[in-house]
């Protein structure tokens, strides 16, 4: 969920966005601009709070940011071969990364760290950033086009398998042993993501037209959907909601296009007793004896909801998310602002836009609110990541959650991994001269 914008609007060194990234559960925004990078909280519709901003680094093309920790992978223009990894609450840097080629892309979850290179992606383990695997028999991907599941549990990874065909390897970040190969489309990948869960992988080809969702791990086609049939697109971003119910694309057009995944049924519901139904009938009756391409247009679904942008051919990113208890269709432009459209979640139809965010103005700034009402804590990064609990539910030392101090919050232990999820600076975590190094050579390769 980054999108790169190459063209960042005229305004100076600060307005020149650079790129966009939502985080993995759509409740934060960063971006990176000539000056550095910011982070927002996307809890509220009429505000948006920048929780941290960064000038140390500037030229920034890729940020990353871990759910809403307070862990932070970046990566600039200055020196993009190099990965940064930061604590941006305790404003030190925990670690960074050489590698043999320029960084395109980073994906993380609680569990795996992913760097992705235009021949190579290397496999870390997020913990104590060991490096665990170098796939290395991959085609060239220039793009830096990968997926990776936010879910831990299953840390499934997907990359393009092919230069000419949409071909893609599902690869288990567990085992780090390849599962399956999808044959999604005829042309070359756009787009691909996971759900929530990892149960299911969606994908685009470069002509835009056709979005297809597969099972995971086996592979099987679950919905298709066509997007539309009288031009060609750029599929931007491509994501589910955290439900699964639904499926949003962006692309270089004005429209956002919104798909439901209904449940799965072993024949299509009786259509009522109407002259549309019955014409309906006639027409998948007929579509038996069309050739394949007309028959497989007329079975493919069309988009449930849309959303109207004012303006085409910028770089944008779309996000379904929750905010104030109601569903929100989030797009992230390149033109320096964010959108906030509601979704109505059972007639769909085109959203309406409510609410407009500059990105590149001084915004409000939830940091030094956060710090005032925090209690002083002690200097080892596991205790200073970890906020004691109120509930009896089990829990574990973390990464910091925005405003967990504020409304008492932790994070569950199923959200974790086996053992804490924490990089202690002084136990857990390897010295910080052993982080500095070139990744040549220095993992078991595929």
């Amino acid at each position: 969920m980054e999108a790169e914008a190459a063209d960042g609007p005229p305004g100076g060194l600060e307005a020149a966005l650079s790129c966009f990234s939502f985080n993995q559960d759509c409740t934060s925004l960063a971006i990176g601009t000539k000056a550095g990078y910011k982070l927002f909280s996307l809890s509220s519709v009429e505000q948006l709070d920048q929780v941290h901003g960064s000038t140390e680094i500037p030229d920034v093309y890729i940020v990353e940011r871990l759910f809403s920790s307070s862990l932070v992978v970046v990566v600039s223009h200055t020196k993009p071969r190099q990965m940064n990894v930061y604590h941006f609450k305790k404003g030190t840097e925990i670690c960074n990364y050489s590698y043999s080629s320029n960084i395109l892309s980073i994906r993380l979850n609680r569990q795996r760290l992913l760097v992705c290179l235009e021949e190579a992606i290397y496999i870390h383990n997020i913990k104590d950033m060991k490096l665990l695997k170098t796939i290395l028999d991959i085609p060239a991907n220039p793009t830096g086009l990968c997926a990776l599941s936010i879910n831990h549990s299953n840390s499934y990874v997907a990359y393009p398998g092919s230069l000419t065909t949409g071909e893609i390897v599902l690869y288990d970040g567990h085992s780090l042993k390849t599962v399956c190969t999808i044959a999604a489309h005829e042309g070359t990948l756009a787009a691909i993501t996971f759900n929530a869960s990892g149960s299911k992988l969606a994908s685009a080809s470069e002509k835009g037209t056709v979005i297809r969702v597969f099972s995971v791990p086996d592979g099987q086609k679950l919905y298709e959907f066509r997007r539309g049939m009288k031009r060609y697109v750029t599929i931007s971003s491509l994501v589910f909601s955290m439900d699964s119910q639904f499926l949003c694309a962006s692309s270089n057009t004005e429209t956002v296009h919104i798909f439901k995944l209904e449940h799965l049924t072993n024949s299509r519901p009786e259509e009522p007793s109407t002259w549309t139904g019955y014409m309906g009938k006639m027409f998948m009756a007929a579509s038996n004896y069309l050739p394949t391409q007309v028959s497989d247009m007329m079975n493919q679904d069309r988009a449930f909801a849309t959303g109207r942008l004012n303006f085409s051919g910028q770089k944008n990113i779309c996000a379904l998310s929750t905010i104030q208890k109601l569903p929100r269709l989030l797009v992230a432009s390149s033109d320096g602002h964010l959108y906030i459209y509601n979704l109505d979640p059972q007639d769909g139809g085109e959203c309406v836009l409510i609410k407009t965010h500059s990105l590149l103005s001084s915004g409000t700034t939830e940091e030094n609110k956060e710090n005032d009402l925090r209690p002083s804590l002690p200097q080892s990064y596991a205790a200073t990541v970890a906020r004691p609990s109120t509930s009896s539910a089990s829990t574990v030392p973390g990464y910091s959650e925005d405003g967990g101090a504020l409304r008492g919050e932790v994070i569950p232990e199923h959200e974790f991994a086996t053992g804490p999820v924490c990089l202690d600076d002084e136990n857990e975590f390897p010295p910080i001269i052993l982080c500095r190094g070139s990744q040549k050579g220095k993992a078991k390769q595929s």
